[in-house]
């Protein structure tokens, strides 16, 4: 069987201090987020370099963008993601086969739930509909974007702490993350 794309979709995150959320919880994440990530690309990729074709599309957050006060981990795990798809992107170059960081911001799924977040302003300022992230990350996936932050708010949010100092934006996501 040939593998031509690989989403490396799986993850979650966990509201809460790092000192207060289980320690086999944050390890938990970590595996799945980063740990499954690395190794489900590394499996897959040798074969598609080889044949010249295909790629990586990697889900992670535009959480990748700032650290986390009151999710660190889970913040941390998605600017693994970035970082991770970005540098994989560049040794691609030349190859045919792509890499793709898909970063969305709150977006309408199980995750606010699952993750205790649902009730925090980031997600009451709103989300996305879960088809419309998904069709932005197929669109720019097939484009060869190296990075697709879907929807206008989420990436003026993003790209706005390039101009913010650092000790504002952690204040900041933690009062978002409220």
């Amino acid at each position: 069987m040939e593998i031509d794309v690989v989403v490396n979709n799986a993850g979650f995150g966990a509201m809460g201090m790092v000192a207060a959320l289980p320690v086999q919880r944050q390890v938990d994440m970590v595996q799945v987020n980063v740990h499954a990530l690395s190794h489900l690309t590394r499996l897959f990729l040798p074969d598609m370099i080889r044949r010249g074709r295909g790629g990586i599309l990697n889900v992670g957050s535009t959480a990748a963008f700032q650290s986390g006060p009151g999710m660190a981990v889970y913040y941390a795990s998605k600017a693994f993601v970035l970082s991770f798809t970005e540098a994989l992107a560049e040794e691609l170059q030349g190859t045919g086969v792509t890499a793709t960081c898909l970063a969305p911001g709150p977006t309408f799924t199980e995750f606010g739930a699952v993750s205790g977040i649902e009730h925090a302003r980031l997600f009451q300022l709103g989300t996305m509909d879960a088809a419309r992230v998904a069709q932005a990350g197929y669109r720019g996936f097939r484009r060869g974007r190296t990075i697709v932050i879907p929807g206008p708010l989420n990436k003026l949010g993003a790209l706005s702490v390039r101009a913010v100092p650092r000790t504002v934006v952690r204040k900041v996501v933690r009062w978002l993350n409220t």
